[in-house]
């Protein structure tokens, strides 16, 4: 039977979690509001809408969203052509499909932002299909973004494996039923992983790729 392996993008391939705060937090702070870095950095991972929900509240003037996902989109944007693939990210990827296991990428990102981060991985070559929260009517932390993975890939949940850097990825995978791996490298600790479903966490893609015969993804 075919296998899975399934990759959240940002902070688990691409160095990007804190360039995700920074943006965030400035379009937030030019719409007038005062929300910390450390709590963005928790809502990383979430899709635009559910993280300005979170960081907001359901009592905020709703009319104001898609201005702060726009201002956000905009900053952000500014890094497209430098963003930072994490050690290996490549490597591991086209090591994972040459053993034979379909990769795909399952992210909240789309259009030019999906692009720029393929093209910081580089290992087009080896993702086969990419799964975004656009495709589907909830995100992570609902099932549906893994789900839809696995529905590309065409493995049942049972034959997948799903890397992630954030707790609302193992949240996801772990209500998807499958197998979820943590990595560091997007700065949320080892105990907030494991307390959210994680069964192997790694430091970072090099560390996993280092760590392969003893890993999930054997």
């Amino acid at each position: 039977m075919e296998r899975a392996a399934v990759f959240d993008v940002d902070g688990t391939l691409v160095d990007t979690n804190h360039l995700h705060v920074t943006t965030w937090w400035e379009a937030l702070r030019q719409a007038g509001h005062r929300v910390p870095m450390h709590a963005v950095h928790r809502a990383i991972g979430l899709g635009s809408d559910d993280l300005v929900a979170h960081l907001l509240g359901e009592d905020r003037d709703k009319d104001q969203d898609e201005e702060l996902s726009a201002a956000h989109k905009a900053l952000y944007g500014q890094y497209f052509d430098r963003l930072p693939a994490l050690q290996d990210a490549g490597r591991l990827l086209r090591h994972l499909d040459q053993e034979g296991w379909r990769v795909v990428l399952a992210t909240s990102a789309g259009g030019a932002e999906l692009s720029a981060l393929r093209r910081a991985i580089g290992a087009d070559d080896a993702i086969m299909a990419t799964a975004s929260a656009d495709d589907v009517e909830q995100g992570k932390p609902a099932p549906e973004p893994v789900e839809h993975a696995l529905e590309l890939a065409g493995v049942p949940a049972g034959r997948a494996v799903f890397v992630g850097d954030t707790v609302w990825d193992m949240q996801a995978g772990t209500r998807a039923g499958v197998r979820c791996v943590g990595v560091l490298c997007g700065g949320i600790p080892r105990a907030d992983l494991e307390e959210a479903g994680a069964q192997a966490i790694y430091d970072d893609p090099a560390h996993l790729l280092a760590s392969l015969a003893d890993s999930p993804l054997a």
